[in-house]
Parts: C-alpha cells; sequence; structure tokens
C-alpha cells in the first residue's frame, strides 16, 4: 500500500463482512500470544459476536482497494468514549491507518459531546504504548485482570479539545 489511499466508513446495518473483520483482527493480535497473560478477548471473538459487537457499539472499518484494512469499535461510557479492538492489518501497519480510525473515535465522541477517548492496553506490549502517546493518550492507571494479583492493564485516556466554531 505504499502511496495508497485507504477509506473509512462507518460500519453499519446492513454490513456482512464479518469473515474479513474476524481474520483482520486475529491476524493483527496474533502476535501478543506469547506475550500477554491472559489471553486478549479478540482470541474469543466470532463472526457473530463481532456482529452483536457492531449492534452495541459503533464500529469502523479502513478499507484499501475494497479490502478490509483496519477496524475499530467504540463505546461510550460515562464521559468518555471507549476505544476497543483497533486492529490494522500487519503489513500496514505505520501507514496511518490507526491515526485515522482513532480520528474516527474523536469525532464520535466530539459529536457525542464527550471530553476524551479511553482505552486499555496490556502491561507488556511497550510499543503499543508508545503508539499511544503519540496519538496523544497519556497513562491513567493500572488493572489487573480478575484472577491476577499484578497489573495486567494500562489505562489510558486522551482528553479532547473543542472543536473551534467555524
Amino acid at each position: 500500500m505504499p502511496n495508497e489511499a485507504f477509506a473509512i466508513e462507518r460500519i453499519g446495518p446492513g454490513f456482512t463482512r464479518w469473515d474479513a473483520v474476524l481474520s483482520l483482527v486475529l491476524a493483527a493480535f496474533d502476535y501478543m500470544g506469547p506475550l500477554i497473560d491472559p489471553p486478549s478477548s479478540a482470541l474469543r471473538l466470532t463472526t457473530r459476536s463481532l456482529e452483536e459487537k457492531a449492534r452495541d457499539e459503533t464500529g469502523f472499518v479502513a478499507l484499501s482497494q475494497g479490502r478490509i484494512v483496519g477496524c475499530v469499535f467504540c463505546n461510550r461510557e460515562y464521559d468518555y468514549l471507549y476505544v476497543g479492538k483497533l486492529a490494522i492489518d500487519p503489513s500496514l501497519q505505520g501507514r496511518g491507518i490507526g491515526r485515522a480510525l482513532i480520528g474516527e473515535a474523536e469525532a464520535l465522541a466530539r459529536a457525542h459531546g464527550l471530553g476524551a477517548l479511553r482505552l486499555q492496553t496490556r502491561i507488556e506490549l511497550t510499543a503499543n504504548h508508545a503508539t499511544f502517546e503519540r496519538w496523544g493518550f497519556e497513562r491513567t492507571g493500572l488493572s489487573a485482570h480478575d484472577g491476577f494479583e499484578r497489573p495486567t492493564t494500562v489505562e489510558m485516556r486522551k482528553a479532547l479539545v473543542s472543536e473551534p466554531a467555524a
């Protein structure tokens, strides 16, 4: 995809390409397998659970020449928008797709009058922490999955400044 454009589309009610989204998420999260404990919840996803997720949350896909190369799901929680299952085709990472998907999440949060994005990333995935920090997220805490006494997750937030009125 060098110099190749991509488009971001909101997942709507008629969306049917759940196999492609599932394949993308599994490929993007695959490298985490030997690094994180407990295993990622992404590994438990199915086409049906993704379809249900899209009914409860707002999803976006990134497309390049009709191929799904990225996705993210967003869910309103309190005064922020939770961003999850951000997945980019591993061969296309670093080309702005993730940043563009986060940009869509920011626009959605602003449209709902929310002041921040929030996400969680595994404590072991320090490269992910650095990427999110470059995108304006700050570490706000640590948490542990059920059954773990040690922290397993870094919580991060990005405060959103209001867009100036035109």
